[in-house]
């Protein structure tokens, strides 16, 4: 077992998966569900602004400096998108008096005396601010991630960004899938985001504009079911499901709190090392049993001998030099088998050769 299990976790991190213990890789091969993120997850974690909308009679320049002081210091794809687009406009910032992060939802300041918001929808019905001087979206850019801009009175701005999908997040969770794993994946982005790329990349079930009690929740809920959860995110929302997860997947490029959270960190950041590190936890599972059954064998037929169970029939009994060498054959054999491991080869791997 041990043998087999340092293989398994060498072999795991070839593929780019660092794993924490031995368990975490046998956990890995028992999975049954596995939960997702979207954002850096799914898709690049490099989003742009697309398009934007301003309410009537607000200064672009100034909008620029607002957006560039709430998001200094975040680390988020969002927020680096927000700030590439804003520094197209200007080089320059305010300097906050008060900040202040909520959970799934944005974040507010308080910028020379005026309070601000910067966040998603939710946020900004929670705070019960008037929308009537913002122009139309365009139904075009509906399913893109909207985040609104507004101060105490009325929304300033809403800006539509898109984050293309990772190349081989459909390989690798069409491959999850023909694993047995059902795929579900939970995002705090809008449903119509959710649902576009649910549909594109034939996802199971998908759940939009969730807390990050929610994705907990859900990881719960589904444990209660009898499902071994495995949960693949890289932001500190993701945190409390990573930890609550069965098997806990993390990001690489994500955050230190969702990889410290996690039980497996994916050095490359790429939803195919997932599928692979799975694959190698299955392979040095069944490996590990082999070497077992192969040890039982051995010891089922050299006990009895050993202990003289012919000696009255035929009047024989077990050489110790012959007792020496089946133990030792017995070993060489587990190592030898065990061995194999590194020859074992990802079936995503040679699927990805075969599309390109």
């Amino acid at each position: 077992t041990p043998i087999s299990t340092m293989i398994g976790v060498g072999k795991a991190a070839e593929y780019g998966g660092l794993i924490r213990n031995g368990e975490s890789l046998q956990r890995a091969s028992e999975l049954t569900t596995i939960v997702l993120d979207k954002t850096g997850t799914i898709t690049q974690g490099k989003p742009k602004v697309i398009h934007q909308v301003l309410a009537s009679g607000v200064d672009e320049t100034h909008l620029a400096m607002l957006v560039s002081s709430l998001e200094k210091g975040a680390n988020h794809p969002l927020a680096n998108a927000l700030i590439e687009h804003a520094e197209l406009t200007s080089q320059e910032s305010y300097e906050p008096s008060s900040f202040e992060s909520i959970a799934g939802r944005g974040l507010t300041a308080e910028i020379q005396g005026k309070t601000y918001f910067l966040g998603n929808e939710a946020l900004i019905n929670e705070q019960n601010i008037d929308r009537s001087k913002l122009a139309s979206i365009g139904s075009e850019y509906a399913a893109s991630t909207q985040v609104y801009l507004a101060d105490q009175d009325q929304v300033l701005a809403v800006f539509c960004i898109e984050d293309p999908l990772k190349n081989s997040s459909a390989s690798a969770i069409k491959t999850l899938q023909q694993a047995g794993l059902k795929v579900i994946m939970l995002t705090g982005d809008n449903s119509k985001s959710a649902a576009l790329v649910a549909e594109k990349l034939k996802i199971d079930e998908f759940h939009g504009e969730l807390m990050p009690n929610d994705k907990l929740d859900w990881v719960r809920k589904l444990q209660a079911k009898g499902e071994v959860v495995g949960m693949i995110g890289d932001g500190i929302n993701d945190a409390p499901a990573l930890a609550q997860a069965d098997v806990g997947f993390a990001m690489g490029a994500g955050t230190d709190v969702a990889m410290e959270s996690a039980d497996i960190t994916l050095i490359r950041s790429d939803l195919a090392s997932v599928a692979q590190v799975i694959e190698v936890s299955q392979a040095t599972l069944s490996n590990i049993k082999q070497n077992l059954w192969g040890a039982f064998a051995y010891n089922s037929l050299g006990i009895p001998l050993a202990a003289g169970v012919l000696f009255p029939f035929t009047g024989w009994l077990l050489s110790p030099i012959i007792a020496g060498a089946a133990m030792s054959l017995s070993s060489i054999t587990v190592v030898a088998n065990a061995n194999r491991l590194r020859r074992f080869r990802s079936q995503l791997t040679f699927m990805n050769k075969q599309e390109q």
